[in-house]
């Protein structure tokens, strides 16, 4: 038997051969979450200010912006902190609070745009019997339901991460605290915890992948059958932003846990689209080609600017 020190703390080694970019990375990131934090407050001020956009869609965007603003929060502005000089140095706790939410938030991420899929899968294909169907209370279980279901997932990946125990060495090969940079540093076998986190994450991305593409599916066919010209680009106009939306989403999910061997950079620059390009592109997804959100959006400038001017 030998002696062994338990882990108290993690060393966050940062971004793969990026050694001597510290400043050029800090100045890049911080614009880019700043973006992100600034487009999604504008789509939730939209939001609560223009009764037109108090319907299920709109909703669910909200959800969708909140998330983005929390899934981002997760993991960057630890990495700010020490691109910026200070220590990289995260306690074991906070190693613990970072993966839980990075994979209760990515789950619930999946699961949204699934149940998002489906709103526009009733609002095209049952238009008339859509207020119906999506009402308030099927609208507020299903939003409850997918952040209950992220947090069930997180619970299970991160207690399987740290029930093991780590006690040799503290350095974390990358930026924040993963479960595929943190298992290789517990003391003992990690393969259940490995197969676990595999399986999960992977059928969690199956299963919302193949619902997704079966209302797309219906939608495309009810599509095709609508005569006018104008109601079928109405119909595509309001998919289209959602399905490139779950393309920025998915792609890097399925690129990085699907490679028996990534390489390092390549999984952190996939990471980086994953955890900060996404949540700032997707208010510019679904604003820029809708109408009421920029609407509302002109109307919350000129109520601003006109309560400058009284001031």
């Amino acid at each position: 038997m030998r002696n062994h020190t338990t882990v108290t703390e993690f060393i966050l080694l940062g971004i793969p051969d990026t050694e001597g970019l510290e400043t050029a990375l800090f100045f890049l990131f911080s614009s880019l979450y700043l973006c992100t934090l600034l487009g999604n407050v504008l789509i939730l001020t939209a939001i609560f200010s223009s009764s037109r956009l108090h319907t299920p869609m709109y909703y669910f965007l909200g959800n969708l912006s909140i998330f983005d603003m929390g899934f981002s929060s997760t993991t960057v502005p630890k990495m700010l902190s020490y691109l910026s000089g200070h220590t990289h140095i995260i306690s074991f706790q906070g190693c613990v609070t970072q993966l839980f939410f990075y994979h209760f938030l990515g789950c619930t991420e999946g699961f949204l745009y699934t149940v998002m899929a489906y709103d526009r899968f009733v609002a095209i294909c049952y238009p008339l019997r859509y207020t119906v169907i999506m009402n308030h209370r099927v609208c507020f279980i299903l939003a409850t339901g997918t952040w209950m279901s992220g947090c069930v997932h997180a619970i299970v990946l991160t207690s399987l991460t740290f029930k093991l125990p780590y006690c040799g060495s503290n350095q974390v090969g990358y930026y924040f605290c993963d479960i595929p940079a943190v298992l290789p540093l517990a003391c003992e076998d990690t393969s259940l915890a490995q197969r676990v986190s595999f399986t999960n994450v992977g059928l969690v991305s199956v299963i919302c992948l193949f619902l997704i593409f079966v209302s797309y599916t219906h939608i495309g066919i009810s599509i095709l059958k609508i005569r006018s010209t104008e109601g079928r680009q109405r119909a595509f106009s309001t998919c289209s932003a959602h399905l490139t939306a779950i393309l920025c989403a998915y792609g890097p999910v399925i690129i990085i846990y699907l490679q028996p061997n990534p390489s390092p950079l390549l999984g952190a620059i996939i990471q980086m689209l994953n955890n900060l390009v996404t949540p700032m592109l997707n208010p510019l997804i679904y604003s820029l080609r809708n109408k009421d959100v920029k609407s509302a959006l002109r109307n919350v400038f000129l109520k601003m600017g006109l309560a400058l001017e009284h001031e």
